[in-house]
């Protein structure tokens, strides 16, 4: 069994890469010398590794960016990688510490250790390494406790986005420590609570799981049985991927509608940049939810070249979605707008 579970993965792995649309390799992206106009593009900043900032129940690396002059009560965004990836790699490819320079806030970019897993995915799969203030969910959530005390930030002001299997973290974080985030950002990830080990997640990711809007509003409920505020929920995906099965924004969707009591029928068309998508109010006329499907997009964060590099699950699109998120969680203006 244990040999079935590592060719699955290692296939799936495998697959992903295949299916990228890019030349070359990361390597080639770092190592190339750059030409004048190149000079301008993100680069990707150096990352700082912090130890010694908790127990680490997850046993991840701790990596974290400041901009210069950084004011004291800034935001703070929690980035997660997907499989295969790095922090550095991802920071490369998607331009969140340039958006962090020119806007002012802190970035915290968890990394997977080999030891943990093997292929470098966030184990959100794992019942120990999602619950609350366990494995790498409190590891995590460690990791913002001491940035926001080391560097004087907002503690009401983190923001949360992931891709995949950092998409999936993502969810487990949000609905573990709901009272940590302000808003979150789900990219082609999967539902909290679709597997409990690594044969029913890879066939969560190819096939999707079929459960009722009550089932799946339960599983976060029950991650923080005491909280009854949720953040606010963007998640997207691409039509055309072909390592998370589409399956999985739906059931994201159907999970997060009701775990904020909101109704599908309730949908308002909104655009977000130049791509269309659904949203949803509370009472209130607070945006809860966000739901975007990217055209003809495979497996990846949509990024525009100039403001991200191409890379393997960075894809060339007509959005930086990034810069996106940046907008709708207000942090491009100095009053922050939820």
């Amino acid at each position: 069994m244990r040999m079935n579970v590592s060719e699955s993965v290692a296939a799936l792995i495998r697959k992903q890469r295949d299916f990228q649309k890019v030349l070359g390799n990361l390597v080639d992206h770092l190592d190339a010398p750059a030409s004048p106009q190149e000079d301008e593009a993100p680069v990707g900043a150096v990352l700082n590794e912090v130890v010694g900032f908790g127990s680490n129940p997850g046993s991840l690396r701790m990596l974290e960016y400041i901009p210069p002059r950084l004011k004291p009560g800034a935001p703070l965004v929690v980035v997660l990688h997907g499989c295969g990836q790095s922090a550095e790699e991802f920071d490369c490819g998607s331009g969140w510490s340039s958006l962090a320079r020119k806007f002012g806030f802190a970035l915290l970019y968890p990394e997977q250790n080999s030891s943990n897993n093997s292929h470098g995915c966030f184990n959100w799969f794992r019942p120990s390494s999602i619950a609350r203030d366990r494995g790498e969910v409190g590891s995590v959530q460690q990791m913002m406790a001491s940035m926001v005390e080391r560097h004087d930030l907002d503690a009401q002001a983190i923001y949360i986005m992931g891709l995949s299997a950092g998409g999936a973290l993502t969810a487990a974080l949000l609905a573990a420590h709901p009272e940590d985030f302000r808003a979150g950002a789900i990219v082609a990830g999967l539902p909290f609570g679709a597997a409990r080990d690594a044969m029913n997640a890879f066939s969560a990711m190819s096939n999707g799981v079929v459960k009722t809007a009550d089932e799946w509003a339960a599983l976060v409920q029950q991650a923080a049985p005491e909280n009854d505020v949720w953040p606010r929920i963007s998640i997207w995906h691409g039509s055309d991927d072909q390592v998370v099965n589409i399956k999985n924004a739906d059931a994201l969707r159907v999970q997060w509608l009701a775990v904020h009591g909101l109704s599908e029928e309730n949908a308002k068309t909104e655009k977000f940049g130049k791509v269309t998508g659904q949203v949803w109010h509370d009472d209130k006329g607070a945006i809860k939810v966000e739901f975007v499907v990217l055209d003809d997009l495979d497996h990846g964060v949509p990024i525009l070249p100039g403001q991200g590099q191409e890379m393997p699950f960075m894809l060339a699109s007509n959005i930086h979605l990034p810069q996106v998120l940046v907008e709708r969680w207000g942090l491009s203006s100095a009053k922050q707008k939820i």
